[in-house]
């Protein structure tokens, strides 16, 4: 039961994951844009330019925040991370008998034949 509901999630973290994969990549990229653009603001030594290098950012920015949402990709695609994590993890109940020196039973026995006797 436990694999089924790992399965479910996972397939559920997998549908949430691949939803948001074109905006998490459009976030990755205007994050990285605007890590350039402040590169360049700092390198910039005219006011022309550092305007230029601002109104760019702002727009860059703008972009990543209207993008912010696909932070719910990341949290689907670490929730991936932990499902696959637990099934690996998994490990088989071995269900046998249990041995003769383990046998709460036998103990049990011993004590009332030594009372009948």
């Amino acid at each position: 039961m436990k694999k089924f509901l790992l399965f479910c999630a996972g397939l559920v973290a997998l549908v949430v994951l691949l939803a948001n994969l074109a905006p998490m990549i459009v976030l990755a990229f205007s994050v990285w844009l605007t890590y350039v653009i402040f590169k360049q603001f700092v390198k910039t030594t005219s006011t022309a330019g550092k305007v230029w290098w601002v109104i760019a950012g702002l727009v860059v920015v703008s972009i990543g925040v209207a993008n912010s949402f696909s932070v719910i990709g990341l949290a689907a695609l670490a929730a991936l991370y932990f499902i696959w994590k637990s099934w690996s993890n998994d490990r088989e109940v071995d269900i046998t008998r249990p041995s003769e020196e383990n046998d709460p039973f036998k103990s049990f026995e011993k004590q009332w034949a030594d009372m009948n006797h």
